[in-house]
């Protein structure tokens, strides 16, 4: 028997002595933090305070959806950044899909340590999303691709449908995205799916071009699809994302090291 979704938002505190390290995760478009659960709770697992928040018109239903902005995604997951902050000496952002994008907005916005992305979008290739603003009007909901798991039995629970006035919210965010990825300069450790029939390639290349500033690493996941949270790989992208943080606080440790070592000689 398969059990229902787990909508709830996800919160866990710093465990052990040392410097405090939060992680907030962002789950994706129409999804909830049912598909990152597991996640969540490795990173809580390997010592971290995490916080995954339901984002607004998420988990309930479509036509909720359907009544909210960008905008307010992006301050739910704004506000649990600034929770960790006042708890933690490091914090990460992380995301899947939609809440990869969340993510990288909170690291153009604010002093993250680092930034952990499965299969990001950026780029709605519908020839139809330029219209979306228009069709809104007309068309309430369009068939969800939903469930893109090449794993069998695994569901998401997302939406069955999507929200067209939601899906135009949802490009004018990706758009204004792309503008801010400049102003990234943590390090990125992407993990991307060679099949995902939800994200198109068109996302990493956006990706790619606007983080001038920012080193990117990528690993390619080859035996997951779209929610590769959920896939055959997620326990490579739940140790890689340990890794990743541990080292980019091993390098971070050094540089202040190295520093002071040289401002005690000069």
């Amino acid at each position: 028997m398969t059990s229902l979704p787990d909508h709830s938002p996800f919160s866990s505190p710093a465990a052990g002595d040392g410097a405090r390290i939060g992680v907030v995760l962002s789950h994706g478009f129409t999804g909830s933090p049912h598909g990152l659960r597991t996640w969540a709770r490795s990173l809580a697992d390997a010592g971290f305070a995490v916080r995954m928040p339901l984002l607004p018109g998420h988990g309930t239903s479509w036509q909720e959806l359907a009544r909210t902005r960008w905008t307010q995604w992006h301050a739910a997951l704004d506000n649990a950044y600034l929770e960790l902050e006042k708890e933690c000496d490091h914090v990460f952002a992380a995301g899947l899909s939609m809440g990869g994008a969340l993510a990288l907005r909170i690291a153009a916005t604010r002093p993250v340590s680092g930034v952990i992305l499965v299969n990001p979008g950026l780029v709605i290739d519908d020839p139809r999303a330029p219209l979306a603003g228009i069709l809104k009007l007309v068309l309430k909901s369009t068939p969800a691709i939903a469930n893109d798991i090449l794993k069998p039995g695994m569901d998401e629970g997302a939406y069955p449908r999507t929200p067209v006035a939601a899906a135009h919210e949802l490009n004018k965010m990706f758009k204004d995205t792309i503008r801010l990825l400049p102003r990234v300069t943590a390090p990125v450790r992407v993990f991307r799916s060679t099949v995902d029939h939800v994200i198109s390639d068109s996302s990493i290349v956006a990706l790619r071009r606007g983080l001038t500033n920012a080193p990117l690493t990528l690993t390619s996941l080859e035996n997951s699809y779209h929610v590769a949270t959920l896939d055959h790989d997620a326990e490579d992208i739940f140790r890689g994302s340990v890794e990743f943080i541990r080292t980019v606080l091993a390098d971070t440790a050094s540089s202040r090291f190295q520093e002071g070592a040289a401002h005690d000689q000069a």
